[in-house]
């Protein structure tokens, strides 16, 4: 009989801007589904992008979260300092054949590849090696043609074609840096993750992860996918567009809001502090209430 690993979730924001209420939004949901289950909750910052960092926006968010009364266990990880892991796990995959450099531009892919859901799939030029003067940019992740399900605890039973629907995809950027869907993969992994809370904008992606984590002989998380916040154009929230910044100074105010987006019955009793709202949050969570729509 195997036994359940303790619960073990994260919160996991880029460091391009603010906290925001998009952000938010899953933070709650994520550190209250953990308290919830009693689990530990880990915090890290995925700057894998580092051109995308803003400087001073990682201590930013922190500061924001402690504030909210957020506390997460141990110290927080960055992706920009795990490089030589992310490139021993590369290296592996190309040993075993798993992987591939790739010499193509983005404009030779979208000349000669299909429009996929989330952007061109790419038509396999260098698949059984690069064409003679071409040098290497990328690396890609060799996909067979597998179907990938899981169960998402919100969306609920969830199929993709890897072959027709994505393609190889790229794990090692022309610029350098590590793709997102390799490190995030390995940081769950190396942090013993259990359940991975998160916006329903990764959904998508969510099957070439939990294809790269069997490769890898990595377990495969629970996940719940939240709903995203909208701006009033229907589009995501971003740091980068500066919209919405959290007030910290009524951070009792922005806890309520996230938490009764997310479906959630507001307390009968005025809340007096974070602390209170989480001692609060931990027994009243219920997942079932979410809604799978977006919100403005």
């Amino acid at each position: 009989m195997s036994v359940q690993p303790a619960y073990r979730g994260r919160f996991a924001p880029s460091p391009t801007g603010p906290l925001h209420f998009g952000s938010l939004v899953a933070a709650v949901g994520s550190y209250a589904d953990a308290l919830a289950h009693q689990g530990s909750w880990l915090l890290r910052i995925e700057d894998v992008d580092e051109g995308r960092r803003v400087k001073g926006a990682a201590d930013s968010i922190l500061r924001t979260l402690e504030t909210l009364g957020f506390q997460w266990q141990g110290e927080v990880l960055h992706q920009s300092r795990r490089k030589a892991r992310y490139q021993e796990i590369l290296d592996r995959l190309l040993a075993r054949g798993l992987a591939y450099p790739c010499g193509c531009t983005r404009r030779e892919v979208e000349a000669v590849g299909r429009r996929g859901a989330e952007g061109w799939i790419y038509p396999g030029t260098c698949r059984q090696g690069m064409p003679p003067g071409r040098r290497e940019r990328a690396v890609r992740l060799r996909v067979p043609a597998a179907t990938v399900r899981f169960v998402d605890r919100l969306f609920g039973a969830q199929c993709q074609e890897l072959e027709r629907e994505v393609g190889d995809f790229v794990i090692r950027r022309a610029d350098g840096f590590f793709a997102y869907q390799l490190a995030v993969v390995v940081d769950d992994l190396d942090q013993g993750v259990t359940d991975v809370v998160r916006g329903a904008d990764l959904l998508h992606s969510t099957p070439r992860q939990i294809h790269l984590q069997r490769l890898l002989g990595a377990p495969t998380p629970r996940y719940l996918h939240l709903p995203l916040v909208l701006d009033e154009n229907g589009r995501k929230l971003s740091k980068r567009d500066l919209a919405h910044p959290l007030d910290p100074g009524r951070p009792l105010e922005a806890l309520l809001a996230a938490w009764r987006f997310l479906g959630q019955p507001p307390p009968e009793e005025p809340m007096k502090d974070v602390k209170t709202f989480w001692a609060w949050a931990a027994l009243n969570w219920n997942p079932q209430r979410i809604r799978r729509e977006g919100a403005r």
